[in-house]
């Protein structure tokens, strides 16, 4: 029968580790420095530039928490015993970053929407934003369900199926968000007034459209890697996919 080993050695699984802990604070520190330079240049409302770094920071605060943590005991950091640090630590950050891909589509529905007819905007704007909390919450429901089923006294062959489900849920819903993304982005493309409004907020067509594009390769992609690691990675054999640390958001309960 095959054991369980690791899938890279110690020193590359370590390099990578202080790699990704580094480039988490570093995302860190970038969104800490916007939001201080946005209250040094008395940009004090609350708005989707605003709420999208702060989405940023928490997530990359909890990430470089997680990876720092796993430098200094990587068995107990994959092992966590308190249901709260369990789903601060590891879920937590997934729902923040699915909560800023909703609030991207969010912000360039209601950039098309206003640029096409303000009215119509207006017309549709509540359901917009009802649709926007809607998912979101039941991406957050989801995990929480998922994660009191962990930590719940669910025999342990009991818990794949339902930590497949919530992968399969999970990544569902990121492809679908970034698929909407895409459109708005082919939208907003050939919107030649679209220009003339996003200068106005400081911005430009290109760099939305550059911006968007990214963020939904990204997101889709990775949704895809995990659905991928989830469903043929076991954990008793060592693989491309368990480095113990690669997939932490839908892997390591499995």
């Amino acid at each position: 029968a095959p054991t369980e080993g690791p899938a890279v050695p110690y020193a590359v699984e370590l390099g990578l580790t202080v790699l990704h802990t580094a480039l988490y604070g570093a995302v860190f520190l970038f969104a800490y420095l916007q939001l201080w330079l946005l209250l040094y240049y008395r940009e004090r409302r609350l708005s989707y530039h605003t709420l999208c770094l702060f989405l940023c920071l928490l997530w990359a605060a909890l990430r470089t928490t997680l990876f720092s943590f796993y430098l200094q005991n990587s068995l107990q950091a994959l092992r966590l015993q308190q249901p709260f640090a369990h789903w601060l630590l590891y879920c937590l950050p997934g729902c923040l970053l699915f909560s800023s891909l909703c609030l991207l589509n969010l912000y360039f529905a209601e950039v098309i929407f206003k640029v096409k007819c303000a009215a119509e905007f207006n017309k549709y704007k509540v359901l917009l934003y009802l649709g926007s909390l809607f998912t979101s919450l039941l991406f957050l429901v989801v995990n929480l369900t998922c994660a009191m089923l962990i930590h719940g006294g669910v025999p342990e062959n009991q818990l794949k199926w339902p930590v497949l489900a919530r992968a399969l849920v999970n990544d569902s819903l990121f492809i679908l968000c970034a698929i909407s993304l895409a459109g708005c982005m082919c939208k907003l493309g050939k919107m030649s007034s679209a220009n003339v409004y996003l200068e106005s907020k400081g911005t430009s067509v290109c760099q939305a459209i550059l911006v968007g594009s990214v963020v939904a390769l990204l997101y889709s992609s990775r949704a895809c890697y995990n659905l991928v690691a989830v469903a043929i990675s076991p954990d008793n054999v060592p693989g491309p996919f368990n480095y113990g640390w690669d997939n932490l958001s839908d892997k390591v309960s499995v």
